[in-house]
């Protein structure tokens, strides 16, 4: 019967001093941010929060190994609301400071520690792409697994997701092509899934429509045509939040965490990589169905014929980030069955979200084209 959720209440602030003076920022909050965003955003604000850098407790994708080592500072802390500023990582890392019970990660991850929220959570991105404001999902890479993995319980809402376009006008554009693409692989994975409901399908569908509509304009005008359109790509990749946080993500993910978790491939990069040869595997097992809508819905966007749609959509994400073979990033192809393995062991959280059945054949069949 359940068709649809969304529990953050969603704020838009026009500057960072805005957000300050109207959340009451102060010396209860625990501020979890990057290192520059402090400096080049809140520094000026004279903010009384007690502030943690992610970074300064280890690089790369956001381990379970790096909120152990946070949680022995932040333990010693008393607060009462955490806020998060950030990227994915950040935010993801953020939702697990509101738990009674953190460290070990590993345990938690693994369900041995029971899960209760005892805090307050504001998320506010400043990348136009995880959805991880509006999501229950925190992600870590488990370094003794060699893979990310995923908790996904309802007291990881935040209480309150901000977007402040101020924050995206310094995102490189490496982080912005990276990011956006994610929030795009959010919105057409959720579209597909199984659980996706006429409400989840108009914030996917929406999503796609507004970042395709600036893809076009990027690849027409370049890289700083996208400043004008800031905002919309943040409204939009909330908007592939609030579906993938409803339906789900499915293989192009799951296939796309051995890359990240052993390779340190930035996680939209990751999901590039897998994300056509997955679609192209759909459309040739089960092209009758809904499959047979997204891409006439791909098709009037891009100007293309039907079966051209993941080809043109290359053509188009290539001039943000040119798309790379596995083996570019330094897989060797004597690791595709483990990757395999780990994908149908590990992930079938994701993968059963398909939209059609991938067996360890098929997904290592994808692998190996992609290679």
């Amino acid at each position: 019967m359940k068709q649809f959720k969304l529990s953050p209440t969603i704020s838009i602030a026009e500057s960072c001093q805005e957000f300050v003076d109207n959340y009451n920022v102060n010396e209860k909050d625990l501020l979890i941010i990057g290192e520059h965003t402090y400096n080049d955003y809140f520094k000026k604000l004279n903010i009384k929060a007690k502030v943690i850098y992610l970074r300064s407790y280890g690089s790369g994708e956001p381990s379970d190994e790096m909120v152990d080592k946070m949680y022995a500072d932040v333990s010693q802390m008393d607060y009462n609301r955490v806020i998060a500023i950030g990227g994915g990582s950040i935010l993801d890392v953020a939702k697990l400071f509101t738990l009674k019970n953190i460290s070990p990660a590993l345990d938690l991850f693994e369900r041995r520690l029971p899960v209760e929220r005892n805090k307050q959570l504001i998320l506010i991105p400043t990348t136009c792409g995880t959805g991880s404001e509006v999501t229950n999902i925190s992600i870590l890479e488990l370094k003794t697994r060699h893979t990310k993995f995923g908790l996904a319980v309802d007291d990881l809402y935040a209480d309150d997701a901000v977007l402040i376009p101020e924050l995206l006008q310094s995102l490189p554009f490496k982080f912005f092509a990276t990011s956006s693409i994610d929030a795009f692989v959010h919105a057409i994975e959720s579209y597909l899934s199984p659980k996706a409901t006429p409400f989840s399908e108009t914030f996917s569908i929406k999503a796609m429509e507004m970042i395709l509509t600036g893809y076009k304009i990027i690849a027409k005008n370049g890289p700083k045509a996208r400043l004008p359109y800031l905002k919309d790509f943040l409204a939009a990749s909330t908007f592939a939040g609030i579906a993938f946080g409803n339906a789900g993500t499915g293989a192009v993910h799951a296939m796309s965490y051995p890359l990240g978790g052993i390779y340190h491939v930035p996680h939209g990069e990751s999901n590039y990589a897998v994300f056509t040869g997955v679609f192209k595997a759909y459309q040739a097992l089960k092209p009758m169905g809904k499959i047979e809508v997204l891409n006439e819905f791909l098709s009037n966007m891009l100007n293309c014929d039907k079966d051209k749609v993941y080809d043109e959509i290359e053509v188009l994400f290539n001039h943000l980030i040119p798309k790379k073979a596995l083996h570019e990033y330094g897989v060797k192809e004597e690791e595709l069955p483990d990757f395999t393995t780990s994908v149908i062991e590990k992930q079938q959280r994701l993968m059963a979200n398909n939209y059609t059945t991938l067996d360890w054949e098929k997904v290592y069949e994808i692998y190996k084209e992609l290679y």
